[in-house]
């Protein structure tokens, strides 16, 4: 697999995305602040990373939330995964969210989300009076039970 360069402006003075394993489909990109931001309870937030990126057509950057900052902080992503578009020249910034029952600090240089660069296929609607008949048919939200 070859990979696919990015250009990218970095003014966080963090290091640039990166892997942190060889098996690893994403990679952890930084918080960007002047000082410290405390997240309250349900409180939202969106965190500049000091990235800027020009993506080449055919592909998007989809932010995911980091699973460690999940479980043992409560810190979530919203709207995830959130979509950075080709043609899209501004900031990166993560929208996180606390989820958890106390106050929480992001400080510069914290890990607070994943960058997953994916190809897009771009649909083109085909308009039909009938859809084609599956086993599941219109079987939706849990139609398959628990076990």
């Amino acid at each position: 697999m070859q990979p696919v360069p990015i250009q990218i402006i970095n003014r966080s003075g963090n290091p640039l995305p990166a892997y942190a394993t060889d098996g690893a489909s994403g990679m952890d990109v930084r918080a960007c602040l002047e000082e410290a931001l405390v997240l309250r309870p349900l409180q939202r937030a969106a965190v500049p990373t000091g990235l800027w990126l020009a993506i080449p057509r055919g592909f998007e950057v989809q932010v995911r939330p980091r699973s460690g900052m999940a479980l043992n902080h409560g810190i979530t992503c919203l709207n995830t995964p959130g979509t950075i578009d080709a043609d899209y020249r501004g900031e990166v910034k993560v929208i996180l969210v606390n989820l958890s029952e106390d106050p929480q600090t992001i400080r510069h240089g914290d890990r607070i989300a994943q960058l997953v660069l994916q190809r897009v296929e771009r649909a083109m609607w085909a308009e039909s009076a009938a859809l084609d008949k599956t086993e599941r048919g219109e079987g939706g939200f849990g139609h398959t039970g628990l076990q």
